[in-house]
């Protein structure tokens, strides 16, 4: 199931240059980003409306979206401006377009809006705790890092696990969780709304951590206080994690993008206030690797495969509170009629019209 009309965080920033860059969404239509001369994302179908090519192979030229096949082009409001084969006085058909998405670059992610609902109706793109409200991913004090990870497990197992607090202790043990001490003090959901909309769900505890090993142990002096570890989610499909550690603090801020029903791509910020220099950046991404790796295993062997439409279909406890404001927060869009189910295999017959330029 995905669920539609809303902003999702697609892709990092900086990794839309002057290429035209392909996303996969639920296995419905692809989408291509490419920027404009003033800097501008601009994100359409990938389907070019003539014989069905791949845009996102093409180029940008004389910002357009130019099709590698045959050379029609596209402006920015996806209608084809160009067509080299016809002879010149011969117009353009006004069906030669293909399906823009609003597209904005925000917190150092690109969003696209994927559905039907007018620009007044949509819900707000999710403000980022600590974020500066521009198109990097920037905090003052903080030294960015990002990255990829891959995952053959449904986006909302993905998302779910990330606002997992009560995991800690056994899935990362081999790191920062502390299997000695496994107990969640109680905490209070902090739901912030805007517009009638759920626009950010997150709760905060001290944890027990493990006591670290190496360089780590030295400069810690035998002196292991409790964490205070924020989690946390912006619907719908961004997690946060605040970790405040004794040298600073760490936000890990990670889109999970729906490829498929059953893969996805988790697109990573970690901000750090300790360690700046460039020379731990490396050492900064092995770490946030790690925490991942730790975790697929258990995620993808989840069952089932996909989220239960019934919340009484798994047992749930009080330190699951996160998880379940996701569930509810997905009940309701449901409710709204704002679910998609897996798109069918392409066919002339059945699927051909939503593979060639069908919008979200």
């Amino acid at each position: 199931m995905f669920i539609k009309n809303h902003w999702y965080a697609v892709e990092l920033g900086h990794r839309v240059a002057h290429e035209p860059v392909l996303v996969r969404i639920h296995g419905h239509n692809d989408i291509v980003l490419w920027r404009s001369r003033n800097r501008a994302v601009n994100a359409q179908s990938d389907t070019c409306a003539h014989r069905g090519c791949s845009l996102a192979s093409g180029a940008v030229v004389d910002n357009c979206l130019e099709c590698p096949y045959h050379g029609w082009r596209y402006a920015p409001n996806g209608i084809c401006v160009k067509i080299p084969a016809n002879a010149k006085g011969i117009p353009i058909p006004k069906n030669a377009r293909i399906h823009a998405y609003p597209c904005l670059e925000r917190y150092g992610f690109m969003w696209v809006f994927l559905g039907d609902l007018p620009t007044e109706q949509r819900p707000p793109i999710p403000r980022l705790d600590g974020l500066e409200p521009h198109r990097e991913a920037r905090a003052k004090g903080y030294k960015p890092i990002f990255g990829d990870f891959n995952w053959k497990a449904n986006y909302e197992r993905v998302l779910e696990n990330a606002l997992d607090i009560s995991h800690a202790p056994f899935v990362h043990s081999g790191s920062f969780g502390n299997p000695d001490h496994p107990e969640i003090q109680d905490f209070e959901l902090d739901v912030t709304r805007r517009d009638e909309h759920v626009v950010s769900v997150g709760a905060s505890v001290n944890l027990e951590p493990s006591p670290p090993s190496g360089f780590w142990r030295l400069i810690s002096r035998g002196n292991y206080p409790r964490v205070r570890t924020t989690v946390g989610f912006y619907p719908p499909n961004v997690s946060m994690l605040i970790v405040r550690l004794p040298l600073g603090e760490l936000r890990l801020f990670s889109a999970a993008v729906p490829t498929t029903e059953q893969t996805t791509v988790s697109k990573f910020c970690m901000l750090r206030t300790f360690f700046t220099g460039a020379w731990a950046d490396q050492d900064a991404q092995r770490r946030t690797r790690k925490i991942f790796l730790e975790d697929q295993p258990i995620v993808e062997s989840l069952r089932p495969q996909r989220l239960p439409s019934e919340p009484s279909a798994e047992l749930h406890v009080k330190s699951d509170a996160i998880q379940l404001a996701y569930r509810r927060w997905r009940q309701e869009q449901l409710v709204k009629g704002w679910g998609l189910q897996t798109p069918c295999q392409p066919s002339p017959s059945s699927c051909g019209q939503q593979q060639r330029g069908g919008q979200l």
